[in-house]
């Protein structure tokens, strides 16, 4: 995939084709944008494909901020970088990378240490900004108007513009419509389970909604030698999906007879779960995973997203006296620039899977269609080819 661009458009403004998000709820509108030259730090990326996910689905509909319009959505995605802007020695021209919504600068104490993925230099927050330049944006319609940047990617755009940061190189790879994964879920699931759980060979997991950063945790899991893995999700199709990751028992929280999830559970281990994800982003279920847990060195990792105000109540008596663990997981504790070339990796030496997140593929054209199959809850990962 490693080419060298032509330098014409080298700090020139160039004409791109988006998916804007217009309207709340109404579908993205294919359309001419410029793009501007990267600024100090930043890089301008051809992107080659992207894999919409139902975080752009949410904000695509939301009225309200953190929504706002007109605004390029798209955050997983691979591309090669097309212009650098000064000060900028990591990438050149003609490198394939990966931009990430997390930033890793590499030069901060939180960066620098093995103990966190939260970058301090540029925290990441829901700004429709670049990250240094505090209500700019590299976006205007043909008309001058301004468009909005989402999680610093905006990857639903033939070019867009990225923080050094939020970009990792990769090596020359033959599928970057598998690639293009690793941007988000399927790294962030398998992370939760290598890198923040650490799930030991032998052990029991038990995972809390089974889209695809739950599936992805399995698979994380099954790397890792969890010997069970529990999946819980209202669809009993997914414990057929499940399987291609290691899931070996499946509950029906509509089919327990009436009794709680973690009940269920706590009978069929007799202990509980060494480790239990939550993915889905409910308090309750927080709660839930929490509760069959195994006393004693039990751990439960939150890295669903509840709305905001949403409050998890734990029995103070439970955390003393039950030596439970409760983490929080953003990008599964990964550091970008190092860990996602280790999975990248993993998937080449056919350790990881990536072929079986991927249910569908369409041209850029049909990205609406990936949008619809999300909503209908009818696809795992859809792949956008940017120019196929």
């Amino acid at each position: 995939m490693e080419e060298k661009l032509s330098s014409k458009s080298k700090g020139m403004p160039i004409r791109s084709r988006a998916a804007v998000s217009r309207v709340a709820g109404e579908p993205l509108v294919i359309e001419g944008i410029f793009v501007a030259p990267p600024m100090p730090r930043e890089v301008r990326i051809r992107i080659i494909c992207t894999s919409p996910s139902n975080t752009d689905v949410a904000f695509s509909k939301m009225k309200e901020s953190p929504g706002i319009f007109p605004r390029i959505l798209g955050h997983e995605a691979i591309g090669v970088v097309e212009s650098v802007g000064e000060d900028v020695e990591e990438v050149s021209e003609g490198d394939t990378v990966i931009p990430t919504f997390l930033p890793d600068c590499g030069e901060c104490v939180d960066c620098k240490s093995i103990k966190s993925n939260l970058c301090s230099k540029l925290p990441y927050k829901l700004s429709p900004w670049m990250p240094r330049y505090p209500e700019t944006t590299r976006f205007t319609g043909l008309n001058g108007e301004p468009i909005y940047h989402f999680l610093s990617v905006s990857s639903f755009s033939e070019y867009t513009v990225v923080d050094i940061a939020h970009v990792t190189k990769i090596d020359h790879v033959t599928a970057p419509n598998r690639a293009c994964l690793l941007g988000c879920e399927v790294s962030t699931g398998v992370a939760a389970a290598w890198k923040k759980a650490n799930v030991e060979a032998g052990s029991t997991v038990a995972i809390f909604g089974l889209g695809s950063v739950g599936l992805a945790v399995a698979e994380g899991a099954r790397l890792c030698g969890a010997t069970r893995i529990i999946g819980v999700d209202l669809n009993p199709h997914k414990f057929e999906v499940g399987k291609k990751f290691g899931i070996t028992d499946f509950v029906n929280p509509k089919n327990t007879g009436g009794k709680p999830v973690s009940e269920m559970i706590m009978e069929m281990t007799g202990v509980g779960a060494d480790y239990c994800f939550e993915c889905v982003g409910n308090a309750s279920l927080v709660q839930e995973a929490y509760a069959c847990c195994r006393k004693g060195w039990g751990k439960t990792i939150m890295l669903g997203v509840d709305k905001p105000g949403s409050q998890v109540t734990l029995p103070s008596y439970n955390i003393l006296h039950h030596g439970k663990t409760l983490l929080a997981s953003l990008f599964g504790g990964i550091k970008p620039k190092s860990d996602i070339p280790i999975l990248l990796k993993r998937y080449l030496d056919k350790e990881l899977q990536l072929d079986e997140f991927v249910t569908h593929e369409f041209k850029f054209e049909d990205i609406n269609k990936a949008f619809d199959l999300l909503t209908e809850g009818k696809c795992l990962r859809c792949v956008i080819w940017m120019n196929k």
